[in-house]
């Protein structure tokens, strides 16, 4: 049994073609420490924080889609059932459902805009040692090119409860699990470059969003947009230096109401 709601973020990894690159950069961008599983587990390396895992990052495998992304886990209790429903619904499974070690079992899938995520059902790793401190996952979005499709299929697979943000100048939902925000979805518009597909953007808190951002340019990684200071707080989306995208926010530097949701 997950100890998160079911469809809710449970974990979070990376693939990095210089893994060493990856552990200088997020070592000092979010002030990760980390320990390496060895060569039995292909170098998986947690992520953390305090002692606690928060993450992990590993070599990219071999292959045509061998580039540096972040990916996230969305919790079930049913690795399997989950799985079988996912073509039904008009998504596509890329792996699994596999056992990985004992840790717990895993699918890779993609929604029918092609947006990539993965399960996981817990074993003796059961996710996320630690939320919402600086360094730790705070919050990711679903950022889709096509919405209609996005939206027939999460709430269908995992039974959020589907809010509306009352903004007509954007279109983003919050979908809730067991009466609580788990997951955003927002609609890409043409702000967004042509080349970029429908993705998860994963957000890790930090004490200074701007400090944060300096850090990641100093490291040559690349800022897509802002920072910006919103209800939620002060947050950028960013880039490291191998290209994996991700979002740093400061929640305790927030201004404005937040938003009216139907």
């Amino acid at each position: 049994m997950s100890p998160f709601p079911e469809g809710a973020p449970c974990w979070a990894d990376a693939m990095f073609p210089d893994l060493a690159a990856a552990r200088d950069f997020y070592g000092q961008v979010l002030g990760w420490t980390f320990d390496d599983l060895g060569e039995e587990y292909g170098r998986y390396t947690m992520a953390m924080v305090d002692g606690k895992p928060v993450a992990a990052v590993m070599p990219v495998m071999p292959g045509p889609d061998a580039a540096a992304r972040w990916n996230l886990y969305l919790a079930t209790s049913d690795a399997a059932a989950v799985t079988g429903r996912v073509a039904g619904l008009g998504g596509t499974v890329a792996m699994g459902p596999e056992d990985v070690g004992g840790f717990g079992v895993t699918s890779s899938l993609r929604d029918p805009a092609g947006t990539a995520f993965s399960l996981w059902q817990p074993g003796t790793h059961p996710g996320f040692g630690l939320t919402g401190a600086p360094g730790a996952y705070a919050w990711a979005e679903v950022l889709t090119r096509d919405a209609a499709a996005t939206d027939g299929f999460f709430p269908a697979l995992f039974g959020y409860e589907v809010g509306v943000m009352e903004d007509p100048g954007t279109d983003f939902r919050v979908w809730s699990a067991e009466g609580r925000p788990v997951l955003g979805r927002m609609a890409m518009t043409d702000d967004f470059p042509p080349e970029v597909p429908s993705h998860v953007d994963v957000y890790f808190s930090v004490p200074d969003c701007d400090a944060a951002v300096g850090t990641v340019v100093r490291l040559g990684g690349q800022v897509r947009h802002g920072p910006v200071t919103t209800p939620f707080g002060r947050f950028a989306a960013v880039s490291d230096q191998q290209g994996a995208a991700f979002s740093v926010i400061d929640t305790s530097t927030a201004e404005g109401e937040m938003p009216a949701m139907t």
